[in-house]
C-alpha cells in the first residue's frame, strides 16, 4: 500500500483567462505528501499558496491536472465530501466554529464526523474525551465545556478549532496561516499547540506561514512557492542546516528576483485569488 496521502499531478488554475487580467495562479504544479509529513509552505503574496489549498479542499476546481487523496481521484469531488477527510483552519479565528454553541457542542459536531452519526448527542464518554483533549491545550478550557465559543479569545478559539480539525482523524490537515491574525505571544502558543496536536494525532499536515523561522523549525519539510510553482523543496539535513539568510539566497537564485526586504516576501496578507 502506498504511503502517499496527497498527490497533485500537473495541476493548473488560471483566473480571468483570455483577458488583460489573466493570472496563472497555479502553473502545472505536481506535488506529493507522504503519510505523517508536516510540510511548511513559504512564498510571497500571489505565489499560489492559498490557491493550492483551495484546489486541494475543493473550494476551487482545477482547470487541468488531477488531485488524489489516499489514492482516490478527488479532482471533481465536491468540497463538502472532501471535508470528511480534510481538515482546514483559516487565518480568521471566527471561522470554523459555531459561536452560539458551547465548546462541547462544537467539539461534538466535529467528533460526529468520526462516527458518521446523524444523531447529535453528547454522552459521558464524549465529555471524558473532550476534557482529556482540552487539557492538552494548557488553557484551562477543560473546565469551560459549557462556555459559548463566541465568548473565547481569538487564541482560545483557534486552539479549539485545531482540536475540532484533528478530533475526527482526518487524512489531511491544511493550516492556512492560522496564526496570522493573533498577537505574537498568542501565535507562539498556538504554534506550540499545533506541533503537539499534530504529533499526537499523527495527521499529515500542510501549513502556510509567513514566519520563516517557524517554517524551518516546525515539521519535517519546507517548500517555497513562486508564480504558482514549487521552486524549493527542502528536508533532511539540508533543512536542518538551513538559515533564514541561506533560504533567502536560494529564493533569489531560483526565482531570479531581488529582495530588498523579506517582509515583502513573507507578509501576512496572502489571501484571495493568487
Amino acid at each position: 500500500m502506498s504511503d502517499t496521502i496527497l498527490k497533485l499531478c500537473n495541476v493548473t488554475k488560471v483566473f480571468h483567462p483570455n483577458t488583460v487580467n489573466e493570472n496563472r495562479a497555479i502553473d502545472n504544479l505536481s506535488f506529493e505528501l507522504k503519510k505523517g509529513d508536516f510540510v511548511t509552505i513559504l512564498g510571497s503574496n500571489g505565489s499560489g499558496k492559498s490557491t493550492m489549498f483551495n484546489l486541494i479542499a475543493g473550494s476551487l476546481l482545477a482547470d487541468s491536472g488531477e488531485i488524489y487523496l489516499e489514492g482516490e481521484n478527488i479532482t471533481l469531488v465536491p468540497d463538502y465530501i472532501r471535508a470528511r477527510k480534510i481538515g482546514r483552519i483559516f487565518q480568521d479565528p471566527m471561522k470554523g466554529t459555531a459561536p452560539s454553541l458551547t465548546i462541547e457542542e462544537n467539539l461534538a459536531l466535529a467528533y460526529s464526523r468520526k462516527s458518521k452519526s446523524k444523531i447529535f448527542s453528547i454522552n459521558k464518554e464524549d465529555r471524558k474525551v473532550f476534557v482529556e483533549l482540552l487539557s492538552m491545550l494548557g488553557l484551562g478550557l477543560e473546565n469551560r465545556l459549557k462556555t459559548k465559543i463566541g465568548l473565547l479569545s481569538g487564541g482560545q478559539r483557534q486552539a479549539v478549532t485545531l482540536l475540532m480539525s484533528t478530533i475526527a482523524d482526518p487524512s489531511l490537515l491544511l493550516l492556512d496561516e492560522h496564526t496570522a491574525a493573533l498577537d505574537p505571544n498568542t501565535a507562539v502558543k498556538i504554534l506550540e499547540i499545533t506541533k503537539e496536536l499534530v504529533e499526537y494525532s499523527k495527521t499529515s499536515t500542510m501549513m502556510i506561514t509567513h514566519d520563516i523561522n517557524a517554517a524551518l523549525s516546525i515539521g519535517n519539510r519546507t517548500i517555497m512557492m513562486d508564480s504558482g510553482r514549487i521552486i524549493l523543496d527542502i528536508s533532511g539535513e539540508e533543512r536542518k542546516n538551513m538559515t533564514v539568510e541561506s533560504l533567502l539566497k536560494l529564493y533569489k537564485k531560483e526565482s531570479k528576483k531581488e529582495l530588498s526586504n523579506d517582509r515583502i516576501l513573507f507578509s501576512a496578507g496572502d489571501m484571495g485569488e493568487e
